[in-house]
């Protein structure tokens, strides 16, 4: 394998992960069932005033927010009767944060779902006779070490979550925004850390099912080609011996 192959499969390897994670960010930030769980589990409403038909739409519009060039966060509800905007001028400012970085996710979904697809059909083009095996066993190499990486954060995240939460906002934000009042500040009452637990647990399902399967599709095919060959030279061999003389 010459050094260009090596490099383009090693970074092929890398962008499995990279795109399941970030496909399964993707997917839960749009998923509306993640925020009305949520809101149910930790009573939102009750500490919010806020009535669960109205929650729901503050997440329908949180969602659109993210995902259009709306700016900035205008958010309106009715708390315990009363229409008021949700969110001071610090939650709007890091909302729109959080805004970015979503986006950041998305880009690194797509930028890496369009590396797999397209070296997929590059070593289809330079390599037909074994491309099916080579493309398999890096599957394989990329789904093994996504469940790797997903074990590793999980573990972590259930014995240390608020450290791993504080470290994400240390690293993911450049101002203070962030630190905001679980007393009196709408964003923080609304999404609660364990809400966050939960939301990150959800991302680690998705992600490892998606490398399992990727797993187990690639490792069974490698599996079934070496039997089939093991297969194919006992045949040759049988064939190949000298009948005995009568």
């Amino acid at each position: 394998m010459s050094r260009f192959a090596r490099i383009a499969a090693v970074l092929f390897i890398i962008a499995v992960p990279l795109f399941l994670v970030s496909a399964s960010v993707t997917w839960a930030v749009n998923d509306p069932n993640v925020y009305h769980r949520g809101f149910a589990k930790y009573q939102i409403s009750l500490y919010t005033g806020i009535t669960e038909v109205d929650l729901r739409q503050v997440g329908a519009e949180i969602r659109h927010y993210f995902n259009s060039s709306d700016e900035p966060l205008v958010l309106r509800s009715r708390v315990f009767g009363e229409e008021q905007e949700i969110f001071d001028h610090r939650e709007v400012y890091h909302m729109r944060d959080v805004k970015r970085l979503i986006r950041g996710v998305y880009t690194v979904a797509v930028g890496s779902g369009v590396y797999v697809l397209g070296a997929a059909i590059a070593r289809f083009c330079w390599q037909r006779h074994h491309f099916v095996e080579t493309l398999a066993r890096l599957c394989l190499w990329g789904g093994v070490s996504t469940l790797a990486l997903v074990l590793g954060l999980g573990l972590f995240a259930l014995v240390g979550f608020d450290t791993l939460f504080l470290k994400f906002h240390q690293l993911s934000f450049a101002n203070d925004f962030w630190q905001l009042d679980p007393q009196t500040d709408y964003l923080v009452i609304m999404f609660p850390q364990g809400f966050w637990l939960d939301a990150t647990m959800y991302v680690a399902e998705l992600t490892a099912g998606g490398a399992a399967l990727l797993t187990g599709i690639s490792g069974g095919y490698l599996l079934h080609h070496r039997l089939k060959s093991q297969s194919d030279q006992e045949v040759l061999s049988g064939n190949g011996k000298k009948a005995p003389e009568g």
